[in-house]
């Protein structure tokens, strides 16, 4: 149990100094704001690039890892998705409910919660898998949020744009390409990039916290709580069916379960806001996903050292 709060305790820590920072006053929300751009469309990308680029494709990709938590995160929307049309939830709220059940931040947290478990070589394989997932999590964000408004009409052509010019997925696309041809690192650049990756995960991070405020919990809680529970439980636990299905075991088993059970992301309540969706549940969703994701994580790696992952 010692080795589990070690791995998820440092991880919920840089993200409460973040808040800590902003609440002193030492920088304003508008400076985590900017951080946050950074982050996402610079420093993440740089990380993946780098630790995709540098791994050996053939060892680290898993066909059978990408299907099995592809199908959890297709399985989780349409029950979600299927209880809120059951339950006559209005389409903003069904919309930004459903995102909130499936959609999780694994740039930001799964990584960072791999890397503290399993190091380089889980950070390795995680970003792969990061880079196949994205654009899953995408569309299905983007269906969660038009299909419950059908009266908005959004082109195929404009979710395909957005899920091809997201940062993440062109970063990983990139390092895959990098790995797959087998492009040697020069030393200059492989430096360079290992200096400036080094700042990736702890401004992630800190941006979590610098933008956590608790008057954002002004949601309907009830459907927050069933959204978080949804997402940080019955995701992990529907991931772990596909890959037992898979017949997916050891490290790779280990990382699909951890990024599986990633909080709620930031950008459900971007893009609620952006589609129509009620931003306050999606804002509740996160904040509270991202509190609860402490105990669940700390359940989920005792866990898998239990059974020797």
């Amino acid at each position: 149990m010692q080795n589990v709060i070690e791995i998820v305790l440092p991880v919920f820590l840089v993200i409460g100094l973040g808040y800590t920072i902003r609440k002193l006053g030492l920088v304003s929300r508008d400076f985590f704001s900017e951080v946050n751009k950074l982050v996402y469309y610079i420093c993440l990308p740089l990380l993946l690039v780098y630790k995709i680029a540098g791994a050996d494709f053939s060892t680290s990709f898993n066909f059978k890892l990408v299907m099995a938590t592809s199908g959890g995160i297709a399985c989780c929307f349409g029950i979600a998705y299927l209880y809120g049309k059951w339950r006559s939830f209005p389409p903003s709220v069904h919309g930004s409910f459903c995102q909130g059940a499936f959609r999780g931040n694994l740039a930001y947290i799964g990584l960072a919660i791999v890397f503290n478990a399993y190091g380089d070589i889980g950070l390795t394989r995680a970003g792969i898998l990061t880079g196949f997932l994205v654009p899953v999590l995408n569309f299905f964000a983007i269906l969660a949020l038009v299909l419950p408004q059908q009266q908005q009409k959004t082109s195929f052509r404009e979710i395909i744009r957005l899920i091809i010019s997201n940062p993440l997925i062109l970063a990983s696309l990139a390092g895959l390409l990098w790995s797959f041809l087998k492009f040697p690192m020069p030393v200059i650049l492989d430096r360079t990039l290992n200096i400036a990756t080094g700042m990736s995960l702890p401004l992630a991070l800190l941006s979590i916290g610098g933008s956590f405020s608790l008057a954002s919990l002004k949601g309907d809680v009830p459907k927050a709580l069933l959204a978080t529970a949804m997402k940080l439980l019955l995701m992990p636990l529907i991931t772990a069916l596909f890959m037992l299905v898979f017949n997916i075991s050891g490290l790779d088993f280990a990382i699909g379960l951890l990024m599986a059970g990633a909080p709620t992301a930031v950008a459900t309540y971007i893009m609620a806001c952006q589609m129509g969706g009620d931003g306050d549940l999606a804002g509740t969703i996160v904040m509270m996903a991202t509190a609860f994701s402490s105990l669940t994580y700390a359940i989920l790696l005792f866990v898998l050292q239990l059974y020797g992952f």
